[in-house]
């Protein structure tokens, strides 16, 4: 008889995921909406009204002095001061994780100017740091686009790995009808998967086990990441879910010369 064992029991690890600024906030939003298991997750802005509308059970305000409660204005510089203002209560609340994900939108204010900084923090204290960002749509502007450039240079320096969503990919596996505020929906939802296709590997019971210090050999110090997502039904459905998740419009590069690769199959016990 086949048995699927459990890995919370032996899995004690401390993971956090820190969704910084609106895009960030939205994500853990969807990972709240979809029962994510095994995380503690964390809501952090400069705009109080937006805050308010995040889910997650601990949420800091960052920049309260310095914004009044208002965002970032689209200012990296503000986000970033923001943090210092509540450095002591970010370390306080991080210092014991195993692991981090800081996930944001970049190229606002809040959450490009943000999260590097928040990263920093995590990642000096010896705990695993993965960032899980997406990049604006073009329509979003150039200048838009040039702080995203900024913000994800500053943020690869300080995490162990960097998944980076290319917003105008999502473009292509989207219906052409689709519109503007659904495809940023699309894009929040995305941010989700990619966090919490990696914590499921960890907490959720499956046919092969992974640890934390599986999932920690495979990202402790590895750069650029990438992610695709493939789906399948019928005859040779996991075989034809790799394929499509190899070929995705969301990986900007080919999987061919990759370090390590982790795969998370999710269906049915017949699945393979």
């Amino acid at each position: 008889m086949l048995e699927i064992k459990s890995n919370a029991e032996s899995m004690p690890a401390k993971i956090l995921v820190i969704g910084v600024g609106g895009a960030g906030n939205n994500a853990v939003n969807r990972m709240i909406d979809e029962n994510i298991e095994g995380v503690d997750l964390i809501g952090v802005n400069t705009d109080k009204q937006a805050l308010a509308l995040c889910k997650a059970p601990t949420k800091i305000q960052i920049g309260e002095k310095l914004t009044k409660g208002l965002g970032a204005g689209a200012k990296p510089e503000i986000g970033a001061s923001a943090v210092e203002e509540n450095r002591e209560e970010i370390t306080e609340l991080i210092k014991d994780a195993d692991m981090i994900f800081v996930t944001c939108g970049m190229g606002g204010g809040t959450g490009t100017g943000a999260a590097p900084l928040i990263a920093e923090m995590a990642k000096s204290l010896g705990i695993l740091t993965v960032g899980v960002v997406t990049k604006p749509f073009m329509f979003e502007g150039k200048p838009r686009m040039n702080n995203a450039k900024s913000g994800i240079e500053k943020l690869k320096e300080s995490v162990d790995t960097l998944i980076i969503i290319p917003n105008d990919k999502l473009l292509q596996i989207c219906d052409k009808r689709t519109s503007i505020p659904e495809a940023l929906k699309k894009a929040d939802e995305v941010l989700q998967q990619g966090v919490q296709g990696i914590t499921d590997l960890i907490y959720k019971p499956g046919l092969i086990n992974l640890d934390f210090a599986d999932i920690q050999t495979v990202m402790r110090d590895k750069g650029i990441a990438h992610i695709g997502i493939g789906t399948a039904s019928g005859e040779s459905k996991a075989v034809e879910a790799i394929k499509r998740a190899m070929e995705s419009p969301l990986l900007e590069t080919t999987v061919s010369g990759a370090s390590d690769i982790i795969i998370n199959f999710s269906g049915e016990i017949g699945i393979v």
